[in-house]
Protein backbone atom coordinates (compact mmCIF):
# COMPACT_ATOMS: atom_id res chain seq x y z
CA UNK A 1 0.00 0.00 0.00
CA UNK A 2 0.97 3.63 -0.66
CA UNK A 3 2.01 5.94 1.81
CA UNK A 4 -0.68 8.22 0.40
CA UNK A 5 -3.47 5.85 0.47
CA UNK A 6 -2.54 4.64 4.22
CA UNK A 7 -2.48 7.77 5.62
CA UNK A 8 -5.57 9.20 3.59
CA UNK A 9 -7.10 6.08 5.25
CA UNK A 10 -6.16 7.14 8.45
CA UNK A 11 -7.50 10.72 8.31
CA UNK A 12 -11.01 9.73 7.27
CA UNK A 13 -10.78 6.90 10.07
CA UNK A 14 -9.76 9.42 12.49
CA UNK A 15 -12.70 11.80 11.63
CA UNK A 16 -15.28 9.56 12.17
CA UNK A 17 -18.06 11.68 12.79
CA UNK A 18 -17.22 14.30 9.80
CA UNK A 19 -16.49 11.55 7.70
CA UNK A 20 -20.23 9.75 8.24
CA UNK A 21 -21.73 13.15 7.82
CA UNK A 22 -19.68 13.74 4.76
CA UNK A 23 -20.69 10.46 3.11
CA UNK A 24 -24.27 10.60 4.24
CA UNK A 25 -24.42 14.12 2.41
CA UNK A 26 -23.64 12.51 -0.35
CA UNK A 27 -25.17 9.97 -0.14
CA UNK A 28 -28.53 11.11 0.33
CA UNK A 29 -28.09 13.49 -2.13
CA UNK A 30 -27.47 10.66 -4.78
CA UNK A 31 -30.03 8.56 -3.48
CA UNK A 32 -32.40 11.10 -4.40
CA UNK A 33 -31.01 11.17 -7.93
CA UNK A 34 -31.26 7.57 -8.28
CA UNK A 35 -35.17 8.33 -7.37
CA UNK A 36 -35.62 10.70 -9.47
CA UNK A 37 -33.77 8.61 -12.78
CA UNK A 38 -36.08 5.87 -11.73
CA UNK A 39 -39.12 7.48 -11.75
CA UNK A 40 -38.43 9.63 -14.99
CA UNK A 41 -37.02 6.59 -17.01
CA UNK A 42 -40.30 4.61 -15.49
CA UNK A 43 -42.38 7.79 -16.56
CA UNK A 44 -40.80 7.94 -19.59
CA UNK A 45 -41.14 4.46 -20.75
CA UNK A 46 -44.97 4.81 -19.93
CA UNK A 47 -45.73 7.75 -21.69
CA UNK A 48 -44.07 6.19 -24.73
CA UNK A 49 -46.21 2.47 -24.20
CA UNK A 50 -49.45 5.01 -23.44
CA UNK A 51 -48.39 6.86 -26.58
CA UNK A 52 -46.10 6.64 -28.83
CA UNK A 53 -46.94 2.48 -28.96
CA UNK A 54 -50.02 2.56 -29.55
CA UNK A 55 -50.07 5.63 -32.32
CA UNK A 56 -49.03 5.36 -35.88
CA UNK A 57 -45.43 5.62 -36.02
CA UNK A 58 -45.94 7.08 -39.76
CA UNK A 59 -49.04 8.20 -41.28
CA UNK A 60 -49.23 8.20 -45.30
CA UNK A 61 -51.96 11.21 -46.40
CA UNK A 62 -53.25 12.11 -49.84
CA UNK A 63 -50.82 14.10 -52.44
CA UNK A 64 -51.14 17.63 -52.21
CA UNK A 65 -54.35 19.11 -53.96
CA UNK A 66 -56.14 15.91 -53.28
CA UNK A 67 -58.59 14.50 -50.47
CA UNK A 68 -58.54 10.78 -51.26
CA UNK A 69 -56.08 8.40 -51.96
CA UNK A 70 -56.75 6.25 -55.10
CA UNK A 71 -55.47 2.59 -55.74
CA UNK A 72 -54.22 2.27 -52.39
CA UNK A 73 -54.32 -1.67 -52.33
CA UNK A 74 -50.56 -1.10 -54.65
CA UNK A 75 -49.55 1.64 -52.49
CA UNK A 76 -49.95 -0.70 -49.51
CA UNK A 77 -47.89 -3.37 -50.88
CA UNK A 78 -44.96 -0.80 -51.84
CA UNK A 79 -45.13 0.08 -48.50
CA UNK A 80 -44.87 -3.09 -46.82
CA UNK A 81 -42.03 -3.81 -49.28
CA UNK A 82 -40.03 -0.83 -47.37
CA UNK A 83 -37.24 -2.20 -44.89
CA UNK A 84 -38.82 -1.53 -41.36
CA UNK A 85 -42.46 -1.49 -41.58
CA UNK A 86 -43.95 -4.18 -40.04
CA UNK A 87 -47.63 -3.34 -40.62
CA UNK A 88 -49.91 -1.04 -42.25
CA UNK A 89 -53.35 -0.32 -42.36
CA UNK A 90 -55.64 1.95 -44.22
CA UNK A 91 -58.54 4.08 -43.52
CA UNK A 92 -61.08 6.93 -43.93
CA UNK A 93 -61.62 9.02 -41.99
CA UNK A 94 -64.04 11.80 -41.48
CA UNK A 95 -66.57 14.27 -39.46
CA UNK A 96 -70.24 12.38 -38.98
CA UNK A 97 -73.07 13.39 -36.09
CA UNK A 98 -74.29 10.67 -34.16
CA UNK A 99 -78.27 10.55 -32.89
CA UNK A 100 -79.65 8.05 -29.81
CA UNK A 101 -82.70 8.74 -28.44
CA UNK A 102 -82.91 12.65 -27.30
CA UNK A 103 -78.86 12.27 -27.39
CA UNK A 104 -76.91 14.07 -30.35
CA UNK A 105 -72.90 14.19 -30.51
CA UNK A 106 -69.92 14.55 -33.03
CA UNK A 107 -67.56 12.94 -32.95
CA UNK A 108 -65.00 11.30 -35.91
CA UNK A 109 -66.19 8.02 -37.79
CA UNK A 110 -63.08 6.28 -38.88
CA UNK A 111 -63.46 3.38 -41.39
CA UNK A 112 -60.68 0.47 -41.09
CA UNK A 113 -59.84 -3.32 -41.85
CA UNK A 114 -59.80 -4.63 -38.35
CA UNK A 115 -57.12 -7.04 -38.06
CA UNK A 116 -54.59 -4.41 -39.91
CA UNK A 117 -55.87 -1.56 -37.05
CA UNK A 118 -54.93 -3.90 -34.64
CA UNK A 119 -51.54 -4.28 -35.89
CA UNK A 120 -50.83 -0.90 -36.00
CA UNK A 121 -52.34 0.48 -32.72
CA UNK A 122 -53.03 -2.52 -30.79
CA UNK A 123 -56.46 -1.15 -30.44
CA UNK A 124 -58.05 -4.65 -29.77
CA UNK A 125 -56.25 -4.25 -26.06
CA UNK A 126 -58.37 -1.22 -25.37
CA UNK A 127 -61.82 -3.23 -25.85
CA UNK A 128 -63.63 -3.41 -22.38
CA UNK A 129 -66.79 -4.51 -23.38
CA UNK A 130 -67.97 -6.21 -26.72
CA UNK A 131 -66.13 -8.00 -29.26
CA UNK A 132 -63.76 -6.12 -31.41
CA UNK A 133 -63.94 -8.74 -34.43
CA UNK A 134 -67.42 -7.62 -34.52
CA UNK A 135 -66.90 -4.82 -36.98
CA UNK A 136 -65.33 -7.86 -39.31
CA UNK A 137 -68.80 -10.07 -38.95
CA UNK A 138 -71.65 -7.88 -38.52
CA UNK A 139 -72.98 -5.61 -41.26
CA UNK A 140 -73.20 -1.99 -39.98
CA UNK A 141 -71.87 -2.12 -37.01
CA UNK A 142 -69.47 0.38 -34.84
CA UNK A 143 -67.05 0.79 -31.62
CA UNK A 144 -67.32 3.66 -29.78
CA UNK A 145 -64.91 4.75 -26.70
CA UNK A 146 -65.93 4.68 -23.07
CA UNK A 147 -66.62 7.86 -22.66
CA UNK A 148 -68.74 8.45 -25.84
CA UNK A 149 -70.66 5.89 -24.43
CA UNK A 150 -71.41 7.70 -21.49
CA UNK A 151 -72.03 11.04 -23.22
CA UNK A 152 -74.45 9.19 -25.37
CA UNK A 153 -75.87 6.97 -22.82
CA UNK A 154 -75.60 4.02 -25.03
CA UNK A 155 -74.69 0.25 -24.08
CA UNK A 156 -73.36 -2.76 -26.35
CA UNK A 157 -76.13 -3.66 -28.75
CA UNK A 158 -77.92 -0.41 -29.05
CA UNK A 159 -78.15 1.07 -32.58
CA UNK A 160 -76.58 4.61 -33.63
CA UNK A 161 -77.94 6.88 -35.99
CA UNK A 162 -75.22 8.28 -38.09
CA UNK A 163 -75.47 11.43 -40.56
CA UNK A 164 -73.77 13.92 -41.90
CA UNK A 165 -74.53 16.50 -45.37
CA UNK A 166 -73.51 14.56 -48.74
CA UNK A 167 -73.66 11.76 -46.65
CA UNK A 168 -75.54 8.39 -46.67
CA UNK A 169 -77.54 8.52 -43.16
CA UNK A 170 -77.03 4.78 -41.79
CA UNK A 171 -77.64 3.17 -38.15
CA UNK A 172 -74.90 1.01 -36.62
CA UNK A 173 -75.14 -1.07 -34.08
CA UNK A 174 -72.65 -1.17 -30.71
CA UNK A 175 -70.28 -4.31 -31.08
CA UNK A 176 -67.74 -3.06 -28.57
CA UNK A 177 -67.19 -0.18 -26.12
CA UNK A 178 -63.06 0.99 -25.68
CA UNK A 179 -61.39 2.94 -23.04
CA UNK A 180 -57.42 4.56 -24.00
CA UNK A 181 -57.70 6.85 -21.28
CA UNK A 182 -57.27 9.29 -23.60
CA UNK A 183 -59.61 12.32 -24.94
CA UNK A 184 -59.99 10.38 -27.86
CA UNK A 185 -62.64 8.19 -25.80
CA UNK A 186 -65.17 10.81 -26.66
CA UNK A 187 -64.38 11.53 -30.11
CA UNK A 188 -63.06 8.86 -31.84
CA UNK A 189 -65.30 5.84 -33.04
CA UNK A 190 -64.40 2.90 -35.49
CA UNK A 191 -67.00 0.99 -38.18
CA UNK A 192 -65.54 -1.05 -41.13
CA UNK A 193 -63.50 0.42 -43.96
CA UNK A 194 -66.35 -0.56 -46.25
CA UNK A 195 -69.25 1.10 -44.08
CA UNK A 196 -67.16 4.19 -43.99
CA UNK A 197 -67.17 4.08 -47.50
CA UNK A 198 -70.75 3.43 -48.32
CA UNK A 199 -71.18 6.55 -45.38
CA UNK A 200 -69.70 9.12 -47.73
CA UNK A 201 -70.71 7.71 -50.42
CA UNK A 202 -67.42 6.79 -52.15
CA UNK A 203 -65.93 3.63 -53.55
CA UNK A 204 -62.64 1.80 -52.77
CA UNK A 205 -60.39 4.82 -51.46
CA UNK A 206 -59.11 5.96 -48.51
CA UNK A 207 -57.53 9.11 -47.14
CA UNK A 208 -54.58 7.54 -44.58
CA UNK A 209 -52.34 5.11 -43.97
CA UNK A 210 -51.03 4.06 -40.52
CA UNK A 211 -47.35 2.27 -40.42
CA UNK A 212 -46.30 0.34 -37.30
CA UNK A 213 -42.28 0.28 -37.53
CA UNK A 214 -39.88 -1.94 -35.42
CA UNK A 215 -38.26 1.04 -34.46
CA UNK A 216 -40.09 3.89 -34.14
CA UNK A 217 -37.13 6.32 -33.87
CA UNK A 218 -36.76 5.67 -37.80
CA UNK A 219 -40.29 7.36 -38.48
CA UNK A 220 -38.54 10.29 -40.12
CA UNK A 221 -36.49 8.20 -42.20
CA UNK A 222 -39.22 5.90 -42.96
CA UNK A 223 -41.26 9.10 -43.79
CA UNK A 224 -38.59 10.38 -45.95
CA UNK A 225 -38.55 6.92 -48.26
CA UNK A 226 -42.07 7.42 -48.75
CA UNK A 227 -42.16 10.47 -49.92
CA UNK A 228 -39.41 10.03 -52.13
CA UNK A 229 -41.63 7.38 -53.69
CA UNK A 230 -44.39 10.47 -54.61
CA UNK A 231 -46.14 10.24 -51.28
CA UNK A 232 -47.21 12.16 -48.73
CA UNK A 233 -45.99 11.08 -45.16
CA UNK A 234 -45.14 12.36 -41.53
CA UNK A 235 -43.81 10.37 -38.89
CA UNK A 236 -44.69 10.81 -35.25
CA UNK A 237 -42.16 13.02 -33.86
CA UNK A 238 -43.88 15.46 -36.62
CA UNK A 239 -47.80 15.01 -35.72
CA UNK A 240 -46.89 14.64 -32.02
CA UNK A 241 -43.90 17.02 -30.98
CA UNK A 242 -45.93 17.75 -27.77
CA UNK A 243 -44.49 14.63 -26.36
CA UNK A 244 -41.00 15.44 -27.02
CA UNK A 245 -41.32 18.54 -25.60
CA UNK A 246 -42.93 16.84 -22.50
CA UNK A 247 -40.03 14.37 -21.70
CA UNK A 248 -37.48 16.86 -22.54
CA UNK A 249 -38.53 19.66 -20.82
CA UNK A 250 -39.11 17.45 -17.61
CA UNK A 251 -35.53 15.92 -18.12
CA UNK A 252 -34.20 19.52 -18.26
CA UNK A 253 -35.63 20.78 -14.87
CA UNK A 254 -35.34 17.40 -13.19
CA UNK A 255 -31.55 17.62 -14.28
CA UNK A 256 -31.20 21.13 -13.08
CA UNK A 257 -32.61 20.50 -9.90
CA UNK A 258 -30.56 17.40 -9.28
CA UNK A 259 -27.52 18.95 -10.19
CA UNK A 260 -27.84 21.36 -7.48
CA UNK A 261 -28.34 19.15 -5.23
CA UNK A 262 -24.93 17.39 -5.78
CA UNK A 263 -23.65 20.29 -6.14
CA UNK A 264 -24.49 21.26 -2.27
CA UNK A 265 -23.13 18.00 -1.58
CA UNK A 266 -19.94 18.06 -2.87
CA UNK A 267 -19.44 21.37 -0.50
CA UNK A 268 -19.65 19.04 2.29
CA UNK A 269 -16.91 16.93 1.08
CA UNK A 270 -14.66 20.79 0.63
CA UNK A 271 -16.19 21.52 4.22
CA UNK A 272 -14.53 17.97 5.72
CA UNK A 273 -10.99 18.00 4.14
CA UNK A 274 -10.39 21.86 4.93
CA UNK A 275 -11.10 21.19 8.62
CA UNK A 276 -8.61 17.75 7.74
CA UNK A 277 -6.19 20.26 6.28
CA UNK A 278 -6.93 22.97 8.96
CA UNK A 279 -6.46 20.47 12.09
CA UNK A 280 -3.28 18.44 10.62
CA UNK A 281 -0.77 21.58 9.58
CA UNK A 282 1.65 20.18 11.42
CA UNK A 283 1.92 16.79 10.72
CA UNK A 284 1.50 17.98 7.02
CA UNK A 285 4.64 19.81 7.86
CA UNK A 286 6.32 16.88 8.94
CA UNK A 287 5.74 15.26 5.88
CA UNK A 288 7.37 18.04 3.63
CA UNK A 289 10.07 18.03 6.06
CA UNK A 290 10.81 14.44 5.55
CA UNK A 291 10.88 14.83 1.42
CA UNK A 292 7.34 14.43 1.18
CA UNK A 293 6.95 16.33 -2.57
CA UNK A 294 3.95 18.88 -2.56
CA UNK A 295 2.22 16.25 -5.07
CA UNK A 296 2.41 13.55 -2.46
CA UNK A 297 0.42 15.80 -0.02
CA UNK A 298 -2.34 16.56 -2.55
CA UNK A 299 -2.73 13.50 -3.68
CA UNK A 300 -3.34 12.48 -0.17
CA UNK A 301 -6.11 15.31 -0.35
CA UNK A 302 -7.33 13.78 -3.31
CA UNK A 303 -7.51 10.18 -2.77
CA UNK A 304 -9.68 11.24 0.47
CA UNK A 305 -11.72 13.04 -1.34
CA UNK A 306 -12.41 10.06 -4.05
CA UNK A 307 -12.72 7.77 -1.38
CA UNK A 308 -15.45 9.91 0.24
CA UNK A 309 -17.10 10.30 -3.05
CA UNK A 310 -17.12 6.95 -4.16
CA UNK A 311 -18.38 5.78 -0.92
CA UNK A 312 -21.07 8.20 -0.92
CA UNK A 313 -21.93 7.65 -4.65
CA UNK A 314 -22.53 3.65 -3.93
CA UNK A 315 -24.16 3.75 -0.57
CA UNK A 316 -26.85 6.47 -2.12
CA UNK A 317 -26.75 4.42 -5.27
CA UNK A 318 -28.06 1.48 -3.53
CA UNK A 319 -30.41 3.03 -1.23
CA UNK A 320 -31.68 5.03 -4.18
CA UNK A 321 -32.12 1.64 -5.89
CA UNK A 322 -34.48 0.05 -3.05
CA UNK A 323 -36.41 2.67 -2.38
CA UNK A 324 -37.40 3.22 -5.58
CA UNK A 325 -38.27 -0.45 -6.13
CA UNK A 326 -40.13 -0.17 -2.95
CA UNK A 327 -42.25 2.87 -3.98
CA UNK A 328 -43.02 1.08 -7.26
CA UNK A 329 -44.18 -1.54 -5.73
CA UNK A 330 -46.85 -0.32 -3.70
CA UNK A 331 -49.94 -0.50 -5.53
CA UNK A 332 -52.00 2.91 -6.47
CA UNK A 333 -55.75 3.93 -6.18
CA UNK A 334 -57.85 2.06 -8.38
CA UNK A 335 -57.94 4.04 -11.59
CA UNK A 336 -55.22 6.72 -10.85
CA UNK A 337 -54.09 8.06 -13.83
CA UNK A 338 -54.65 4.47 -15.48
CA UNK A 339 -51.31 3.23 -13.79
CA UNK A 340 -51.57 -0.06 -11.60
CA UNK A 341 -48.10 1.07 -9.88
CA UNK A 342 -45.89 3.94 -9.81
CA UNK A 343 -43.77 3.58 -13.12
CA UNK A 344 -40.01 2.42 -11.77
CA UNK A 345 -37.26 1.66 -14.34
CA UNK A 346 -33.60 1.14 -12.55
CA UNK A 347 -31.01 1.12 -15.80
CA UNK A 348 -27.44 -0.09 -15.03
CA UNK A 349 -26.09 2.62 -17.48
CA UNK A 350 -27.82 5.47 -14.92
CA UNK A 351 -26.84 3.24 -12.15
CA UNK A 352 -22.79 3.73 -13.70
CA UNK A 353 -23.45 7.36 -15.28
CA UNK A 354 -24.35 8.52 -11.57
CA UNK A 355 -21.64 6.83 -9.70
CA UNK A 356 -19.53 8.13 -12.04
CA UNK A 357 -20.85 11.53 -12.23
CA UNK A 358 -20.52 11.80 -8.11
CA UNK A 359 -16.91 10.01 -8.47
CA UNK A 360 -15.84 12.69 -10.47
CA UNK A 361 -17.80 15.45 -9.55
CA UNK A 362 -16.23 15.11 -5.41
CA UNK A 363 -12.78 14.46 -7.27
CA UNK A 364 -13.15 17.80 -8.68
CA UNK A 365 -14.32 19.43 -5.03
CA UNK A 366 -11.35 17.94 -3.42
CA UNK A 367 -8.59 20.09 -5.91
CA UNK A 368 -8.82 23.02 -3.47
CA UNK A 369 -8.46 22.08 -0.06
CA UNK A 370 -5.73 19.73 -1.56
CA UNK A 371 -4.01 22.93 -3.37
CA UNK A 372 -4.20 24.72 -0.15
CA UNK A 373 -2.23 21.34 1.86
CA UNK A 374 0.21 21.39 -0.56
CA UNK A 375 0.67 24.87 -0.59
CA UNK A 376 2.04 24.99 3.04
CA UNK A 377 5.56 26.47 4.20
CA UNK A 378 7.22 23.24 5.99
CA UNK A 379 8.69 25.69 8.22
CA UNK A 380 5.66 27.69 9.44
CA UNK A 381 3.51 24.03 9.45
CA UNK A 382 5.91 22.92 11.98
CA UNK A 383 6.39 26.33 14.03
CA UNK A 384 2.13 26.24 14.21
CA UNK A 385 0.49 25.60 16.86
Amino acid sequence: MRYELFIALRHIIARKRQTILSVAAIGIAVMILMVSQAFMAGFTQELYSKTVDNLPHVVVSPEDGEDHIYLYKNIVDKINNIDGVVASSPYLTGEASFKYKDNTKNAVLKGILPAEEDAVAHTRDDIILGDYDGLTYSDKSIIIGDTFAEDMELELGDNVEVSFPNANPVSLKVVAIYDTGTALDESLTYTSLKTAQDFYDIEDVINGISLRLNDFNRDREIAEIIENNGYNADGWTVNNPEILRTIAIETVSNNITLGFILLIASFGVVSTLNMVVMGKVKEIGILLAMGATKSNIRFIFLIESGILGLSGAVLGTAAGIALALSIGSYPLPEGAYGLEVIPVVVRIGDVLRIITIVFLLNLIAGIYPAQRAASLDPVEAISSR
